[in-house]
């Protein structure tokens, strides 16, 4: 199977979410967290330094579970850019998609 490679805006969202992961890991332990997760810590440290930036769903899930965020939170933070919410507009082969905000997000 070939694998195409990343775009640029995947490699961004996946910083962001090896970034989120770390600050939540705080003092814990990567070999800590990864066990609790039931992965091994070499899959969390790729997360967290963005070497992996699509990881399985189940994967993120049982990290997220084990550092005690709600999967909305690491959507939000996913989904950031620059740190403001994405609620501009995509642009797809010159046609502008508007992006709606997550109802988590709701003001």
């Amino acid at each position: 199977m070939v694998r195409l490679p990343l775009t640029p805006a995947e490699v961004a969202r996946g910083q962001r979410l090896g970034a989120l992961l770390r600050r939540a890991r705080g003092c814990r332990s990567m070999l800590e967290v990864a066990l609790a997760a039931h992965i091994s810590p070499e899959t969390l440290r790729k997360i967290e330094s963005g070497r992996v930036a699509t990881p399985a769903f189940p994967t993120i899930a049982a990290i997220a579970d084990t550092l005690g965020l709600s999967l909305d939170a690491v959507w939000a933070e996913m989904n950031r850019v620059d740190g403001v919410d994405r609620v501009e507009a995509a642009v797809d082969e010159g046609a502008v998609l508007p992006v709606t905000r997550h109802p988590s997000l709701a003001v």
